[in-house]
């Protein structure tokens, strides 16, 4: 699967507000990541949905983290935006579309991958994608 804007504008968005003490604005966000206002708060709604930040209404309202950077996965980032399992193939979560499963000689190969990628995506956390932005 290829991560698309939304993964990417989020990621931009939750290392914005971990760098801050106050709730950050939809507004202030857009302007200061050049992301169009409507869809970067769709991706904060998301993530608000799915309670990875919580959302302060009013004028000093905004987003902020609800717990460490630390304590936030990629993977978990990219499926609340994508809204669906990140797998690299149809049928790397071991269920074939054609149900050929029994014959297939490349599925068990997509599947160890697969099974790489996700414990990979939860290894990496929203700090050391900061600590490595500087």
């Amino acid at each position: 699967m290829l991560f698309t804007k939304a993964s990417e504008y989020a990621l931009l968005s939750l290392i914005h507000i971990a760098k801050s003490q106050e709730p950050q604005d939809v507004d202030t966000m857009s302007n200061v990541l050049d992301i169009p206002k409507s869809f970067l708060a769709k991706i904060l709604q998301a993530l608000a949905k799915d309670a990875l930040l919580k959302s302060y209404k009013g004028a000093k309202g905004g987003f902020m983290l609800v717990k460490k950077p630390s304590e936030y996965t990629l993977k978990e980032i990219i499926n609340s935006v994508e809204k669906k399992s990140i797998n690299v193939f149809e049928c790397s979560n071991g269920i074939c579309p054609s149900q050929k499963e029994e014959n297939c000689k490349i599925m068990p190969v997509l599947v160890k991958l697969q099974n790489k990628i996700d414990d990979f995506l939860v290894s990496i956390t929203l700090e050391d994608i900061i600590q490595n932005n500087g």
